[in-house]
């Protein structure tokens, strides 16, 4: 992803704080940029929780990572745009499900994963920022997309809230080994291990109306 100039640089290894110190499984904790930084780039969507009045409500949104801010955006009448512009505190996840762990006892079971959790406050960004923003988001979804498809028009983008958090408190949490069943349970005549689980990229499938050949990055993506 390109360089943010709109946060402050950020130490490549932060000390958790109090809201992101993982504390169940411990072990799985990871508080680096780079370990961070990658589960984010691999994801598509996040959940964004946040309370609006009484309610507490977690939604699921598109995200994309720029320097060291992770991105959402929205319509203006969106609640959630709302209330986070507003300055409403929020938590927002990212989970990668890499396989069912399959133990000798039906306790023992557990999941292979990789995830983020980050806390914090969203900030509108400003309207001379957006294009450059909204425009990470295009190299998000495929580098070179944003050379061929029409960029958003003055109405669109004040139509359009744009809202960044700093990934100042997150922490990563992965599990990637076998089955860990207790001793006793070791002898039991019973299948264990991984079922591996992975995102798989089908061929692309075209709309009708353009004769030309299909880009390059359409033409990786099932490769990809």
């Amino acid at each position: 992803m390109p360089n943010d100039t709109l946060s402050p640089a950020l130490p490549p290894h932060l000390p958790p704080s109090a809201r992101s110190r993982v504390r169940r499984a411990a072990e799985r904790a990871h508080y680096d940029e780079a370990t961070v930084h990658a589960i984010v780039d691999a994801a598509w969507v996040c959940h964004v929780a946040f309370a609006d009045g009484d309610n507490v409500l977690c939604i699921p949104t598109a995200s994309w990572r720029v320097g060291h801010t992770l991105y959402v955006h929205g319509s203006n009448g969106s609640r959630m745009m709302k209330r986070l512009a507003e300055g409403a505190p929020a938590c927002v996840t990212i989970t990668h499900l890499d396989g069912l762990v399959m133990a000798r006892s039906a306790f023992s079971h557990s999941m292979n994963y990789r995830s983020v959790v980050i806390h914090g406050c969203f900030s509108v960004v400003a309207e001379a920022d957006k294009p450059a923003v909204l425009d990470a988001l295009m190299d998000h979804i495929a580098p070179g997309r944003r050379e061929h498809a029409r960029a958003p028009d003055a109405s669109e983008l004040k139509a359009t809230t744009v809202l960044g958090i700093p990934l100042f408190e997150a922490a990563a949490k992965i599990r990637d080994w076998g089955p860990r069943d207790k001793d006793e349970d070791l002898a039991l005549p019973v299948w264990a291990g991984v079922l591996p689980l992975r995102e798989q990229r089908l061929p692309a499938v075209a709309e009708s109306g353009f004769d030309g050949p299909a880009p390059r990055y359409v033409d990786l993506w099932s490769h990809g």
